[in-house]
């Protein structure tokens, strides 16, 4: 769909960029909860609540919350291989409905010498034009010996001198510290320097060379190259920094049937094990499953082997836009001598009045990360996703979900995503899900229908004895709740209880066309996403939503 075929509601015209099922902005709605800062270009994050309410104290009560929606992986003429310029991709951010987003060019020599600084020019420049969108700076990292991650950092005097340095130090590609492999003689040495790396970033936060740093691995089972205990040790490196993955890949477009070939799958998962990969993971997870990422999408596999630890580890959704599915324009024409190594930039698109060759969507348009804040700014966007306090859905499947679980003789908030809520031994539980339907159609034309909600428990038994692990034996589809025709806001009410050990509870639904038993079987995920025949995943049709997890910490009776 190109930018002329949007539809009317997509005005870009309607200020701020998103609006709530009421047609409210999400801003207004900050400023009448009281927490729109006046500083808004760069206000600081409001002050982390102890998770539960404190290590003495049961129960627990976290903030109230306003979600803005975001897009943590976003090229442009700066990086080799994508197309668009900052002021198209900022554009389409608004007219989807972004608050925030974060441009994240490939590392590579002409990015490295000549597009960071070129980039960071224009990063300043779209903030100005754009001074109701919050836009990053940031970097898709070639990790040592791995996949890539986006790493990004809160605007300040050094953003761009951090992200250049971590580049020529620590980026796999332009060391040549690529390989993984278990025949690798280097594979011990690439995996040490990721690690330093995340290390690093952590003492440029703690000095106060930047204000704040985040990383986010990206598709991570897209090649099967990142092992379980290579994301244990990103996550375990630096507190805070390496703070999860995307749930759900960019590149959601590349199966639309007629598109691009008979082979053909959503996140253009398309590849087999090969010398590189780990070995232990089966043939099932190469794929996506309703356009999630194997680790995400198998209930009781690595996402919650993680999470079965205790340690929050988030995840993301985002458009990873290079090439727009059915946009018509095509890369510019160097001028004689230029090269992208030598200017570190691509030529402006120009416009050919024909489709070309795509798998993506623009920024917001099917895949959006939904993070909690308390305040509106750069710093609380990024104290909101270290807190995990985050959702993400594909197609605009919701308009807003708000979830708590509190003991069930409290009647405060309770603890939402991210969170930690303490309680006694056999103490009765509640689980308040509010679910604001989708109101108004999503930039296919269809106005989306949540079906049903799939509660997911899962027993925290502590660190793993093996760093490879990517089972949770005690991980299942708990309940689910058919809301098929339910519209408006509505709240669904699940009790719980505390049993003998701490356990975790995270959310997921779909529009209900799609479903079968999960990969580990029908007691552990009785209608759960399924891989579509090559060639033929409209994305449009098969939409789910996730949640991260909110903890549960049991003490004695």
């Amino acid at each position: 769909m190109t930018e002329q075929q949007l539809p009317s509601w997509a005005d870009p015209s309607v200020s701020p960029a998103g609006l709530d099922a009421q047609g409210i902005s999400r801003r207004r709605l900050l400023r009448r909860a009281g927490l729109f800062g006046t500083a808004f270009a760069l206000a600081p994050a409001a002050p982390a609540l102890a998770a539960g309410g404190g290590r003495g104290r049961l129960g627990g009560e976290d903030p109230r919350l306003a979600y803005l929606v975001g897009d943590h992986h976003v090229h442009s003429v700066y990086s080799h291989d994508a197309k668009y310029t900052f002021s198209q991709l900022a554009a389409a951010g608004a007219r989807y409905g972004l608050d925030w987003m974060v441009f994240t060019e490939h590392s590579n020599t002409g990015h490295a010498e000549y597009g960071a600084a070129l980039e960071h020019r224009e990063i300043l420049a779209a903030r100005a034009e754009n001074p109701r969108q919050l836009i990053f700076q940031g970097l898709e990292w070639y990790i040592p010996a791995a996949e890539h991650a986006t790493v990004f950092v809160a605007p300040g005097r050094h953003e761009a001198d951090l992200l250049t340095r971590f580049e020529r130090r620590y980026d796999g590609k332009l060391l040549g510290y690529d390989k993984g492999g278990a025949a690798d003689t280097d594979t011990a040495r690439n995996e040490a320097h990721a690690v330093a790396a995340l290390k690093w970033l952590a003492r440029q936060r703690r000095s106060g060379y930047v204000d704040d740093v985040l990383a986010f691995a990206n598709h991570p089972l897209r090649l099967g190259i990142d092992s379980p205990h290579e994301l244990r040790a990103w996550r375990d490196a630096a507190e805070g920094i390496m703070v999860g993955m995307e749930g759900s890949p960019g590149a959601q477009g590349a199966a639309i049937p007629g598109l691009r070939g008979a082979a053909s799958v959503r996140g253009e998962y398309e590849n087999k094990p090969s010398a590189q990969s780990w070995s232990g993971y089966p043939a099932s997870a190469y794929v996506t499953y309703g356009g999630f990422d194997w680790a995400t999408a198998t209930v009781g596999g690595l996402w919650d082997s993680m999470l079965a630890e205790g340690r929050l580890f988030s995840v993301t959704a985002n458009s990873d836009a290079h090439r727009v599915v059915h946009d018509t324009l095509r890369n510019g024409d160097w001028a004689p001598g230029q090269t992208f190594d030598n200017t570190g930039k691509l030529p402006d698109p120009v416009e050919t009045g024909t489709a070309q060759a795509g798998s993506d969507f623009w920024p917001g348009q099917f895949s959006r990360t939904h993070v909690g804040v308390s305040r509106y700014g750069y710093r609380p966007v990024m104290a909101g996703l270290r807190a995990g306090r985050v959702w993400v859905d594909h197609g605009h499947l919701l308009d807003g979900l708000e979830v708590r679980v509190r003991r069930a003789g409290d009647h405060g908030r309770g603890v939402t995503l991210g969170g930690r809520l303490r309680v006694r031994r056999g103490e009765r539980l509640v689980l308040d899900i509010t679910v604001t339907s989708a109101s108004r159609p999503n930039p296919h034309g269809v106005l989306p229908n949540l079906a049903h909600v799939d509660v997911v428990r899962g027993a925290v038994r502590g660190p793993v004895a093996d760093r490879d692990d990517w089972r949770a034996p005690d991980t299942r589809v708990i309940r689910t709740e058919d809301v098929t025709g339910r519209t408006g806001t509505y709240t669904l009410r699940v009790p719980l209880t505390a049993g003998a050990e701490p356990f975790y509870v995270r959310l997921r639904g779909s529009d209900g066309n799609r479903h079968a038993a999960g990969p580990l079987g029908a007691a552990v995920d009785p209608h759960g996403p399924v891989a579509h025949t090559p060639g033929d995943g409209d994305p449009w049709t098969d939409t789910w939503f996730y949640s991260n997890p909110v903890f549960v910490d049991v003490v004695g009776s």
